[in-house]
């Protein structure tokens, strides 16, 4: 049997207690957990679990084979439920059998407190009037006592299948002291490149072009040249002590040059008075080459950080516009710069901030034709955006470049952080296929307080500069998540995959010959007086080969007069701030509609509404993965309605 598994039915623990029947056993213990009535004084209907089940997989058994090391058990399994739960079912089963029941119990406990604290599962409980919403259920989860885990030494003296219990079977709920009910508050997830999770900004950065901007006017005086050696940023040290040299000269020679035109200088005095910097490691920093993709939540900190501490060179990726919502995270910019594009306004502030510092922006949205072209030029890379596509592109190249790159996301109050390095696991070892942009919410629709982005961009900015100083203690072949609302922090191990790095090296190929690159068919209008005739879809309605996923209609009463169900997959919140501008319509919120039980069945064509178009496009393509074909998205979401009846 699987020593980790999720399963959608009804567990069966007597099946499962059998396979773990041994002759050596003298002891057995299990765990269940059941969904229970009630939480915090509101009264639960039923309850949701949903998992990222390759990262949940793999954490899940190698928590199995921890106890097995440590507790010298013979056998030992856990069992999830994901999907819809009514009250009093199973959620959750642990079952152990050992020569003896000191180690059976120890190790049941040891497995089910592990499962709770690392395994990525969320839940959404459903109330009389409403629901919580996806939680990551690690947030509630107590540490166990600090003797949960002691082993009697009287058990390895004696045999349990001796008085009354000829079996050893010692069947007991740890959880939460509560014998009848499943804690359900208690299993980890980490939203991670689900996950990622990510700085929410509502940044993307595929799409149309944009212009690549030098800059030149910024960088001052600086008698650095492009061909200087820079030394190279993986395993050891970042760059070589060789460019050290020339690069203190350059310090020396713009020092004079602020002097004479009466400029304060630079001080990074207090940097260089840690041991492990002085005057070597401000060299390297100043030798260094950093690319920031992203000039959001983020972002800012990095680029404030990476500008103050003296780093060479500062390439900046963004073709995003300040809007208001961001300021609240996005502190480097004020109400003023509204309107202006981010990456040249954090180009002025980093020049305001350290005149030395060579600042490159690029506004652009990034895709497979000028990641490459971008990343070979520098040393190191931060990811900073909100979007999984450009996630793994960044990761694909710079496996394919061998150069690192710091990856991190947020979703509310927590986020994780992962370092990608020539030789280490990357993103397609943990996840092989990239989680469509859209299933989970960014800033602007989950929500985000300003600090949590500002917390996990500083820690990329110091991870920087540990992996360009060469500092001790870099997170290698793991992924860190932190939750701010408790300041809890677990370390997810990440393995290399066999296929690494072939696999991301492929894509890296495939994307940039256009073969793995999805085209969206053409887009359909319909609007007032206008026919579907000579469309993909043709007069009986039916689909063709060539049909759209996304639809543009001029009002949703139009699209329904066209034969279209419409379903808002907005959540209720959005719902009473903008209503869906149609009677037609109902609503089923995005979870709901991908994980909802009894499945999701259109009875005709349905066209699914968000706000922007871009959670309904995802869904959209998960639907039709799932082989209902008949699913269409409103391009441009209920946002777009808008603003077509306003011009």
């Amino acid at each position: 049997m699987a020593a980790f598994s999720f399963t959608r039915d009804k567990i069966n623990e007597a099946a499962l207690r059998t396979q773990l029947f041994d002759p050596v056993a003298g002891g057995y213990a299990s765990f269940e957990g059941w969904v229970r009535n009630h939480n915090e004084g509101l009264a639960v209907r039923h309850l949701e679990y949903e998992a990222f089940e390759p990262l949940a997989i793999k954490e899940g058994e190698r928590i199995i084979a921890e106890a097995v090391k440590r507790f010298g058990i013979e056998h030992a399994a856990c069992v999830h439920r994901i999907g819809d739960l009514a009250i009093g079912e199973m959620a959750v089963w642990v079952g152990v059998s050992a020569r003896h029941r000191g180690e059976a119990f120890a190790a049941c406990r040891y497995i089910i407190d592990e499962v709770k604290h690392r395994v990525p599962i969320w839940k959404k409980e459903h109330y009389e009037n409403g629901d919580s919403g996806w939680v990551n259920c690690e947030r509630c989860a107590a540490p166990a006592p600090a003797n949960a885990y002691d082993v009697t030494p009287a058990h390895t003296h004696r045999h349990d299948h001796h008085g009354g219990d000829a079996h050893g079977h010692d069947h007991h709920d740890h959880h939460g002291g509560d014998a009848h009910g499943h804690d359900h508050h208690d299993h980890h997830g980490d939203n991670a490149l689900k996950h990622g999770h990510h700085d929410h900004r509502g940044h993307d950065h595929h799409g149309e072009d944009a212009r690549t901007h030098g800059r030149d006017e910024r960088r001052r005086d600086d008698p650095r040249r492009d061909d200087q050696p820079t030394g190279s940023v993986g395993s050891n040290h970042i760059p070589t002590l060789r460019a050290s040299i020339p690069t203190l000269r350059a310090a020396t020679a713009l020092a004079a040059t602020h002097a004479r035109v009466g400029l304060p200088i630079p001080d990074y005095s207090r940097q260089m008075a840690l041991k492990e910097v002085g005057a070597a490691g401000q060299a390297k920093l100043r030798a260094s080459r950093v690319l920031v993709i992203g000039c959001g939540g983020l972002g800012v900190p990095v680029i404030s950080y990476l500008a103050g501490a003296g780093i060479g060179r500062l390439g900046l990726v963004d073709s995003d516009r300040l809007e208001p919502s961001n300021l609240h995270r996005q502190t480097m910019y004020a109400l003023a710069d509204v309107g202006e594009l981010k990456a040249e306004l954090a180009a002025d502030r980093v020049h305001a901030l350290n005149p030395d510092v060579d600042v490159r922006t690029y506004v652009l949205r990034l895709d497979a034709i000028k990641a490459p072209e971008l990343i070979s030029q520098y040393d190191l890379v931060i990811d900073c955006t909100d979007n999984f596509a450009t996630k793994f592109l960044l990761n694909d190249y710079c496996v394919q470049l061998n150069r690192p790159v710091i990856f991190a996301s947020v979703y509310q109050y927590e986020g994780q952080l992962q370092i990608v390095r020539p030789g280490s696991a990357c993103l397609r070892c943990v996840w092989p296929e990239a989680t469509r942009d859209g299933i989970v919410g960014n800033c602007s629709e989950a929500g985000v307080l300003g600090p949590v982005p500002g917390v996990f961009g500083g820690l990329q900015a110091f991870e920087a500069m540990k992996l360009l100083l060469d500092l001790p203690g870099q997170l290698k072949d793991e992924l860190l998540v932190l939750d701010l609302l408790t300041l809890s922090t677990s370390r997810v191990r990440t393995r290399r995959a066999t296929s690494c790095p072939e696999h991301a090296v492929k894509r890296a190929a495939s994307a940039q010959t256009g073969s793995a690159i999805t085209r969206v068919g053409s887009e359909l209008r319909v609007g007032a007086g206008s026919s579907a005739r000579g469309s993909p879809l043709g007069a009986s309605g039916e689909t063709t080969a060539d049909a759209p996923i996304e639809l543009s209609f001029d009002t949703l009463d139009h699209a329904y007069d066209a034969g279209f169900d419409i379903v808002d997959i907005r959540e209720p919140r959005e719902l009473q701030e903008i209503p869906t501008p149609s009677s037609q319509s109902r609503n089923i919120p995005l979870a709901q509609l991908l994980y909802g039980q009894p499945p999701f069945t259109p009875s005709r064509k349905t066209l699914l509404v968000c706000a922007t178009g871009r959670r309904s496009l995802a869904a959209t393509q998960e639907l039709r993965e799932r082989g209902l074909s008949d699913i269409y998205s409103l391009r441009g979401g209920v946002n777009g309605l808008q603003t077509r009846l306003l011009t």
